[in-house]
């Protein structure tokens, strides 16, 4: 059953006016220091010496050309200390620490408490972008207690474990190490007994990370199916959808696997709505969909011809009968699940917001639910840009309007980019010329599409400095190719793997 978030307006509030929190210091050269754990900066690997440890953060800089320019480098500060303690707030390992205690003996997980003296062993599973660091946590307040564990991670994406194995896989295409990996997983579960005690940790990336086919559909035909899914402009909700009917971990089967014994899930939300099903194609939930739903996405997209035939004929055997669905409400699998959203968007959008306020902007959370094709999506954040400037609604400068989502991209073209990057490409079409008028779209796990930026900053004089250097905006949105556009322009955001992930951020900043 689900368990929502304790109230985090207070640790928002505190979060913000911390004293000495790295989102509220500068250096020299308006660079704010991030805290993210070990990355690689603009593709260089950082000294060993700046690597991370368990006790702490590694600080890592950037410094976006847009914010450097003349005009708008006195608000560069501001900017990024509201991006900085967005992904602050939902840093994984503090996440699991405000709803994970343990006193003597006795586990509290929101608001349950468990006896541990009643278990023999406790397994650790799970996987996903954030997974990493949440098990750095888990392995803090359970210590001694942990038997043995497995978590799937992003390459990149790893964190500083004791006992927990944290094996790296491709993502967003699934790969053997993902799928070795899951199978592993599956082998700790069902190991588990009625006496055992089995905490899962899920993140956004988790569907990816944790693939294993059922019989008859080999890891080539899911990278073939995922691919093409990417590409066609689905959304999560029906990508996923066709990812549960087609896995032994999805839909709630680690749950089966796992059962007789107690699950505990942990879940870092990255999908609009948190929707628990959805959310690494949930392992550990009750599924909400059918094989026909399955089915209607692939051709809703006109996928038929263009997907293995072991995926279609599995699929279609399902829709008639002959395959069992995937676990729904009311299994008693889930009477001994209990699953927790630890941290979400909204987390992240509104402590943004509570930090632009603290340095003196009109700030709103527009919507954490923003979804649509990205460059339509981007069309829109550039009116209300333009609206702010003009005519002072719905805020009045000096403004922040903070908004979360996931918005996809339909490729047509063969160019490199992410979502975040399209939509500041299509931002910057719309606010061309405008003054004090700059925005920014973020993916909060670093990596925005497969790139390694986490997307991009413009302002109204990008155009302008695109067309000085020769560069057709509109060619490049055409042709999928942001990521080549603002590289060129030296506007791309560049964190590296952040180890955290709860979707996208979009900041549109007006100044006075």
């Amino acid at each position: 059953m689900l368990r929502r978030c304790r109230p985090v307006f207070a640790y928002l509030k505190q979060l913000c006016n911390r004293e000495g929190n790295p989102s509220t210091g500068t250096v020299p050269g308006h660079t704010l220091l991030l805290g993210m754990r070990c990355a690689q900066l603009r593709r260089e690997r950082l000294p060993d010496s700046v690597c991370p440890t368990r006790e702490g953060f590694t600080m890592l800089k950037f410094h976006p050309a847009a914010l450097g320019s003349e005009r708008l480098r006195e608000h560069g500060e501001d900017v990024l200390a509201v991006l900085a303690t967005a992904l602050h707030a939902v840093d994984p390992a503090e996440a699991i620490r405000r709803h994970v205690t343990r006193e003597g003996g006795k586990l509290s997980v929101g608001e349950r408490w468990y006896d541990l003296s009643k278990y023999e062993s406790v397994y650790v599973i799970g996987g996903g972008k954030a997974s990493g660091a949440m098990c750095v946590a888990v392995e803090d307040i359970l210590g001694e207690r942990i038997s043995a564990g497995l978590i799937n991670v992003k390459y990149g994406y790893t964190a500083p474990t004791r006992v927990v194995e944290i094996n790296e896989a491709g993502h967003p295409i699934p790969d053997e190490s993902g799928t070795r990996g899951a199978a592993r997983m599956v082998q700790l579960a069902r190991k588990a007994g009625p006496r055992d005690l089995v905490m899962c940790l899920i993140s956004g990336g988790g569907s990816a990370l944790m693939s294993l086919p059922v019989d008859g559909v080999s890891l080539q035909d899911l990278q073939t199916m995922t691919d093409a899914l990417l590409r066609c402009g689905a959304t999560i909700v029906e990508i996923n959808a066709i990812r549960k009917h087609l896995s032994q971990i999805k839909g709630g089967n680690l749950a089966r696997w796992a059962y007789p014994a107690e699950v505990v899930s942990l879940i870092l939300s990255d999908v609009v709505g948190n929707p628990l099903d959805v959310i690494a194609s949930g392992p550990t939930v009750p599924d909400n969909g059918t094989f026909t739903d399955a089915l209607e996405v692939i051709e809703r997209y006109g996928l038929m011809g263009q997907l293995p035939h072991s995926i279609l004929g599995y699929l279609q055997r399902g829709v008639e009968g002959e395959l069992p669905e995937t676990l729904k409400q009311g299994d008693p699998v889930f009477d001994r699940v209990n699953n927790l959203v630890v941290a979400s968007n909204d987390i992240a959008a509104s402590a943004a917001v509570l930090k632009a306020r603290e340095l003196g902007y009109h700030a709103m959370l527009l919507s954490t639910y923003i979804e649509g094709e990205a460059r339509e999506v981007g069309r829109v954040f550039a009116a209300i840009g333009r609206e702010i400037a003009a005519s002072e609604r719905p805020i009045a400068p000096p403004a922040c309007i903070v908004a979360g989502g996931e918005t996809t991209v339909t490729v047509r073209g063969d160019g490199l980019g992410g979502r975040n990057q399209e939509l500041a490409l299509a931002v910057a079409l719309g606010i061309e010329g405008l003054e004090n008028v700059l925005v920014v779209a973020l993916a909060t796990d670093g990596t925005d599409g497969p790139t390694d930026a986490s997307g991009a900053v413009v302002d109204g004089t990008t155009l302008a400095r695109a067309n000085a250097k020769g560069l057709s905006p509109v060619r490049f949105l055409r042709n999928n190719d942001a990521y080549h556009f603002f590289e060129l322009l030296g506007d791309l955001l560049i964190t590296g793997p952040t180890n955290t992930n709860v979707n996208d951020l979009t900041f549109v900043f007006v100044f006075e």
